[in-house]
């Protein structure tokens, strides 16, 4: 028995008979095994594949919390082998345009940002993965990072939050709803709301006409301010005045054509780039890592009720 064998068997022979019991026994792994378990199961995994380096696409977020996310980091810096996580938004042709059109100046300074993120998760939503109702199954987890992601994208890291959440009107463990304010390093703001309780048109998913199975509106989720202009997203329309800025004169607004690509199918082009050298990972682990602190700082605000100045990773 080589020395490799002996290691995977020490390594993983406990979960290869944990997953073999459940599986004998016809009871659904998702069901019977605590997501924290399996999260920390997965984290195992990464560093083991990455110690092989073999180059891993991670679906968001990267891991449990940012101890274990900062881990793969390290692992994947020091083995010289790549990770990409599974943001896909920033895959969009969208973020990708807004990204040139705000780094360019075309709205000047980057002031300040409104992001709205409702939507109404019906019950059977809940009720066909119980684990939905747990804690940190809530929108602030499994839908804001997406946004908190988008945002860090277009303006870099986040130094300062303060958050408030509301207890499940369904009486579930997990927050519905919640507002959030950031202070990025560059001193632009932005104030977020959550909800998966509220009916409303204004969210990502409802807007940008990435997946099918939600019913597209002409609208938008984000406004983002600046000293010579505003862009809303994903409709990406600018509002500027004719000449200089001044509330006293009329407002032109004008949309930015765009060509659509899946950002799924986007997303496995550069992973299939990253595993050919061919690029850089678009949401790097580091990235990931990133926007995770931002969540965990969201709730550490939200259970201590005050400011959090965040050191980034």
């Amino acid at each position: 028995m080589t020395k490799s064998l002996i290691k995977f068997i020490t390594d993983f022979g406990p979960l290869i008979i944990f997953f073999s019991f459940y599986y004998k026994s016809g009871k659904n792994l998702q069901v019977a095994i605590p997501p924290l378990i399996i999260a920390t199961i997965i984290s195992v995994i990464i560093v083991w594949l990455l110690e092989k380096k073999i180059p891993l696409l991670i679906e968001k977020p990267i891991a449990i919390n940012s101890t274990e996310a900062l881990q793969i980091v390290n692992k994947s810096e020091k083995m010289d082998t790549p990770v990409l996580i599974g943001q896909h938004r920033r895959h969009n042709e969208i973020a990708k345009l807004s990204k040139k059109l705000l780094s360019e100046g075309t709205i000047g300074e980057v002031r300040s940002i409104q992001a709205t993120c409702w939507f109404y998760k019906p019950d059977h939503y809940f009720n066909s993965a119980p684990w939905r109702k747990q804690k940190g199954a809530g929108p602030i987890y499994v839908n804001l990072i997406h946004d908190i992601d988008l945002l860090r994208y277009f303006c870099g890291d986040v130094k300062n939050i303060s958050a408030h959440a509301i207890k499940s009107k369904r009486n579930y463990e997990n927050e519905d709803l919640a507002s959030i304010i950031l202070v990025f390093e560059n001193d632009v703001t932005a104030t977020l709301s959550v909800s998966d309780s509220i009916v409303s048109p204004w969210s990502w998913e409802m807007t940008s006409n990435e997946h099918p199975i939600y019913h597209n509106v002409d609208s938008s989720c984000y406004l983002i301010g600046g000293s010579k202009g505003s862009l809303s997203l994903p409709d990406l329309s600018i509002w500027k005045h004719t000449n200089e800025p001044d509330w006293w004169t009329p407002l032109n607004k004008n949309t930015i054509s765009h060509t659509y690509k899946d950002p799924l199918i986007a997303q496995l082009e550069n992973f299939r780039d990253v595993i050919n050298s061919q690029s850089e990972p678009l949401v790097s682990a580091l990235e990931g890592a990133k926007s995770l602190q931002v969540i965990e700082a969201i709730n550490e605000s939200i259970s201590k009720k005050s400011n959090i100045e965040l050191n980034n990773i």
